[in-house]
């Protein structure tokens, strides 16, 4: 397999690990925004979030939540940020599910994406046709 994250998984690559069971890894981004950007991963393939099983999507969603403030603990943030990309318009670079955990500073000029504005009427029939599609 040509995944990244699987060989990272299979011990073919190496990474810097910061936590490790029987179904995830989480190790540090080779490219992070801050440091001590982290990867929250599962050790089974999957493309993307919408491919998760609900009850390993529960095991990550945990771990995440279990590593966040021992990640700003090591690195001094004040904040973090919990991003999932999902597909390459997302901004999904692996496409194996992954959550970012980002490390946020005060003064790290990060600034979160400009809001858009909605038409009129535009957000009531975006909101129904979600409401429908459930």
């Amino acid at each position: 397999m040509d995944c990244i994250f699987c060989k990272i998984i299979e011990g073919e690559l190496p990474s810097a690990k910061v936590y490790e069971d029987k179904r995830i890894l989480a190790f540090l981004d080779i490219n992070p925004v801050n440091k001590g950007h982290v990867l929250v991963i599962p050790k089974e393939h999957y493309n993307n979030f919408l491919e998760l099983p609900p009850d390993l999507l529960k095991e990550l969603i945990v771990v995440v939540q279990k590593l966040s403030q021992p990640i700003m603990e090591a690195v001094g943030a004040d904040g973090f940020n919990l991003v999932l990309n999902n597909g390459q318009a997302a901004g999904q670079l692996v496409h194996h599910v992954h959550f970012h955990i980002i490390p946020r500073f005060n003064n790290d000029n990060l600034h979160p994406w400009p809001g858009k504005t909605y038409q009129e009427n535009e957000k009531e029939r975006i909101a129904a046709s979600i409401k429908e599609l459930i």
